[in-house]
């Protein structure tokens, strides 16, 4: 479920940050609202990092301003900032058990010990972790520690608790569970995540809304379903999930033409008679009889249990399309590698870039 528009949590407005030469931020701007859940995505070195080490006050912009709650915090140091950190490597003191670890920040602030042992035990029970209270992080496994880290990160009620790759340490079993849990704790927690990950599942699964960037610029924003179903160019279609690109032109008559075959789609603003790049999701190609659409050539088959992603020659393209199927659906057993299929596609789902 999408969060309600809010009035923005964050503000950051024309940042720039650069090292020697390289710009790792390039004039970028961003409004992150109360109680959402938003994720930078992006590649290795497309600045997401630099910009969340930039919000936490470790890093200092070259040009523009970052707000908080309408208040500037450019340049606050991170410890005077209503905000919280959480690292990838969960940074937990060894020598502490579960509680003292809790405790710790609260004790810094020199808080009432009624109020700090209130406090401790209030957030061992939202993030399940009374039975380990008393072990320390030896003797924890690698998800038990991340909630570890989770709950010493909220306990000190931050308006945005930042998250830096905080799944990357886990296999993908606990991985995909700790995404729900970290889901829930947002929502019971009310308070604003920012997450960093280059993992688009990741992204998909947790986010209200998601950032894609690349050399320091944010190519789009919008929900999971915005920026998956509607790509905004070639390259955020391609580094969210997986994607068949079909080179080719748009004629006269507004069809895209490639290697013989005419498909209708939305044109996009694109003109006619140019060169353009058809791009489509491998769920939304039908797979029918031979006949009865693109002719061609199963060359193979990969079982994913739920379903099948079946490789298929075509006079489309010099690279084999990518068709998902459910592993027990309509012409999933008929295609083998070797048969003749044919392809159907909805304009709907169809996109088309500028070559």
């Amino acid at each position: 479920m999408n969060t309600p528009l809010k009035a923005p949590v964050l503000a950051v407005d024309h940042v720039v940050k650069r090292f020697g030469k390289t710009v790792a931020v390039n004039g970028l701007s961003l409004d992150i609202r109360e109680n959402e859940f938003f994720a930078l995505l992006g590649p290795s070195g497309c600045g997401k990092t630099t910009l969340l080490r930039m919000i936490a006050g470790f890093e200092v912009p070259d040009e523009g301003r970052i707000r908080l709650s309408g208040s500037d915090i450019t340049e606050q140091a991170p410890e005077k900032r209503p905000l919280n950190l959480m690292f990838q490597s969960y940074a937990l003191f060894p020598h502490m058990t579960v509680r003292q670890n809790l405790a710790y920040g609260l004790e810094m602030e020199r808080l009432g010990k009624p109020e700090i042992s209130a406090r401790v035990e209030e957030m061992l029970k939202t993030t399940d972790l009374q039975a380990l209270a008393g072990r320390k992080p030896a003797e924890l496994s690698g998800g038990q520690k991340q909630r570890v880290a989770l709950a010493r990160a909220l306990i000190k009620r931050p308006k945005v608790l930042l998250l830096d790759e905080p799944l990357g340490a886990l296999d993908k079993k606990l991985r995909e569970k700790m995404q729900l849990e970290l889901k829930r704790l947002q929502h019971e927690v009310g308070i604003t995540f920012i997450i960093v990950t280059h993992d688009q599942e990741e992204a998909l699964v947790m986010a209200d809304r998601v950032a894609v960037l690349k050399d320091g610029s944010i190519l789009q924003c919008g929900t999971p379903e915005e920026v998956y179903e509607r790509p905004a160019n070639r390259f955020v279609a391609g580094f969210i999930g997986v994607m068949n690109f079909i080179e080719g032109e748009i004629g006269a008559d507004a069809l895209f033409r490639a290697g013989g075959e005419a498909l209708a789609c939305d044109l996009g603003g694109l003109k006619r008679d140019q060169k353009a790049v058809l791009a489509v999701r491998p769920e939304n190609i039908a797979l029918k009889p031979a006949g009865a659409g693109v002719s061609g050539t199963v060359v193979d088959v990969a079982y994913h249990g739920l379903d099948r992603q079946i490789y298929v020659k075509t006079a489309l393209s010099t690279v084999p399309l990518q068709v998902r199927v459910a592993a027990t659906g309509p012409g999933a057993s008929a295609a083998q590698t070797g048969a003749v299929v044919s392809l159907g596609f909805d304009a709907a789902t169809c996109r088309l870039f500028q070559d």
